[in-house]
């Protein structure tokens, strides 16, 4: 039976469970989940993950949240992604962390202020401090990536999936390809893999593309 994933296209977590899975090989069914309308915020969802988030995945009697344990538990059962050794899978779990803590939780804060928060809620301020530690951040995944193909390792690892969630959105948050080399030709290579979509292509969006002019 195939894994079922709860997600929306404009999440960068959603999309490191999808990405993973799409690229362990697994079958996946996605299940739109209606985010910016409350669905997260209902008892049904709150039953299914009281911390009322995307991506949920369900594999039979598994019911997995937070989109690293969902990658880890895709990675084990498949034996795929996860490092060549114990000491690669430690340098996968630190590149994890540290996209949780300065990555994807600092891209995805921008994000949602600059274009998916009510303008009058948006505070130039603290936009513009979420930019300043993003900087700094893809300053280390630049570095890091300079004269090296993948992150954590000799091949693609969910590390480098994690690390690479939000920086596929069109969206404006501060994140230009041009400006990061090393990044850029990254984000070229992970492109690369079989079965890679770009997240809009993977799951539903909540909001329709606008019309081209």
């Amino acid at each position: 039976m195939a894994m079922e994933l709860y997600c929306f296209g404009e999440s960068g977590n959603a999309y490191k469970a999808a990405l993973t899975l799409t690229l362990a090989g697994e079958e996946w069914t996605p299940r739109f989940v209606d985010f910016f309308n409350g669905e997260t915020r209902t008892p049904e969802f709150r039953a299914l993950n009281v911390m009322g988030e995307v991506p949920v995945m369900i594999d039979g009697d598994n019911v997995l949240t937070q989109s690293g344990v969902i990658q880890d538990y895709i990675s084990s059962k498949t034996g795929k992604l996860g490092g060549r050794s114990a000491a690669e899978r430690r340098e996968v779990l630190r590149w994890m962390f540290f996209d949780n803590h300065k990555v994807s939780g600092v891209a995805g804060s921008l994000r949602f202020n600059m274009n998916f928060l009510p303008e009058a809620k948006r505070s130039t301020e603290v936009n513009a401090f979420l930019a300043g530690r993003l900087g700094a951040a893809l300053k280390i995944l630049e570095t890091q990536l300079t004269g090296r193909d993948w992150l954590a390792g000799a091949d693609i690892t969910i590390a480098d999936i994690a690390c690479c969630s939000y920086l596929y959105y069109p969206e404006d948050f501060t994140f230009d390809r041009a400006a990061w080399p090393a990044i850029d030709a990254w984000l070229d290579r992970i492109a690369a893999q079989p079965g890679w979509k770009h997240p809009y292509d993977m799951m539903q969006r909540a909001f329709p593309p606008a019309p081209r002019a």
